[in-house]
């Protein structure tokens, strides 16, 4: 569906070639929440910088912290874990 392999990339072409934001579901790793994630809706992204994403309230979230995108149905990014 996406050409892009990185979070960052993956969620400019999603915003830049027209696709619904609200269809986007982001988990990233937010210590201390249950199970370390949080999970939050592209409808709620306010802006995309170099190595951060802002959402409502002025939280920055860096993109390394991002485990995986859904869009739709699909999981389109899924970091790889290290054990």
């Amino acid at each position: 569906m996406f050409r892009s392999k990185r979070p960052r990339e993956i969620l400019n072409e999603i915003k830049w070639r027209g696709y619904p934001m609200d269809e986007c579901t982001i988990y990233y790793l937010h210590r201390g929440a249950p199970n370390d994630t949080k999970i939050v809706s592209g409808s709620e992204i306010v802006s995309l910088g170099h190595s951060f994403f802002t959402i409502e309230h002025d939280t920055s979230i860096p993109y390394h912290r991002i485990r995986r995108i859904e869009y739709g149905d699909d999981v389109v990014y899924r970091r790889n874990t290290r054990r």
